[in-house]
């Protein structure tokens, strides 16, 4: 009989609307003697289907071969079901981010007809080119961004882009401009990319886009950096207030890059995304001595 790998471990479960759930001794077949905690956790959620889970906290994980014998989710039935969702705006040739900086210049270097003369008949390719600022589209900023001797795109840790599970911050409809402390408090931001939906991007491609937009405070901004946040998002023109009495002033940015934070920007999206359970990823090119690049920004969500 083939050997699978299974995962053996207590479990305490925390669900959004109250309650909990604790498991001894809990078995799931894994994918590798190598998956993580976080990997085991979905895989377990996925097995009791569960719903509205906050969080989940492992203890005694021990990872083991053994003749297969098959749980829900595990790889005899493939990988849970999941539902993909696109945070992130997409890229074209002399679109606006961030009103008043140059836009993205797409050109061909090689196009499908010049590429006849190079390849054997039959066979054509294009080879394109693209001019942009770091600041582009929906795009991650590095320590690197505000720091000269912050972490740049090249040395940021790939457990602080992939796979955190997100907490989702609405204060969209709400009239308040600045994300605040009260907004946040009642978040388990620890180790989680915290999303601030503030309906921000309803004014993307707009003239008005940057004009009395959403904003975290320095105060906020503080709350999460004390509080371990891994990475914060806003759907939104800046982290920080752009208006013209903010004089510059770049708390936010300040505050959250020197916890060695990363910061998101222009997330869409974020409607779609429960207030927790999703698993937030958007991972830029490792560029050294660069600070902010675009990603695709996306979520997974229990289908």
């Amino acid at each position: 009989m083939p050997l699978q790998h299974r995962a053996q471990f207590d479990a305490v479960v925390t669900f959004s609307n109250g309650g909990g759930l604790q498991t001894q001794g809990f078995r799931v077949d894994v994918p590798h003697a190598g998956t993580t905690e976080a990997e085991i956790a979905r895989l377990f959620v996925a097995a009791c289907r569960l719903l509205m889970v906050e969080h989940v906290e492992l203890s005694n994980v021990r990872v083991f071969a053994e003749p297969h014998l098959g749980t829900p989710a595990g790889p005899s039935e493939g990988r849970p079901r999941l539902r993909w969702v696109e945070l992130n705006h997409v890229i074209a040739d002399g679109m606006v981010t961030y009103p008043g900086l140059p836009e993205p210049e797409i050109t061909p270097h090689l196009t499908r007809e010049a590429s006849r003369n190079i390849y054997a008949e039959g066979t054509e390719f294009t080879i394109d080119r693209i001019s942009m600022l770091g600041n582009t589209g929906t795009y991650l900023d590095s320590p690197f961004h505000r720091y000269a001797d912050g972490t740049d795109l090249a040395g940021l840790a790939l457990e602080r882009l992939a796979d955190l599970p997100a907490v989702v911050v609405r204060t969209a409809g709400s009239g308040v401009r600045g994300v605040e402390v009260d907004a946040l408090q009642d978040f388990d931001v620890a180790g989680r990319a915290v999303l601030l939906h503030t309906g921000g991007d309803r004014r993307w491609g707009q003239p008005g886009y940057a004009q009395d937009a959403p904003y975290l405070s320095e105060a906020g901004a503080r709350w999460l950096a004390g509080h371990g946040a891994a990475l914060v998002g806003i759907d939104a023109v800046n982290i920080d207030d752009v208006a013209p009495e903010s004089a510059g002033a770049r708390p936010a940015h300040s505050v959250l890059l020197d916890a060695g934070i990363p910061v998101v920007e222009h997330l869409t999206g974020l409607a779609e995304l429960p207030p927790t359970g999703a698993l937030f990823s958007a991972v830029p090119p490792r560029i050294s001595a660069f600070g902010t690049f675009p990603v695709r920004a996306y979520a997974t969500v229990p289908a």
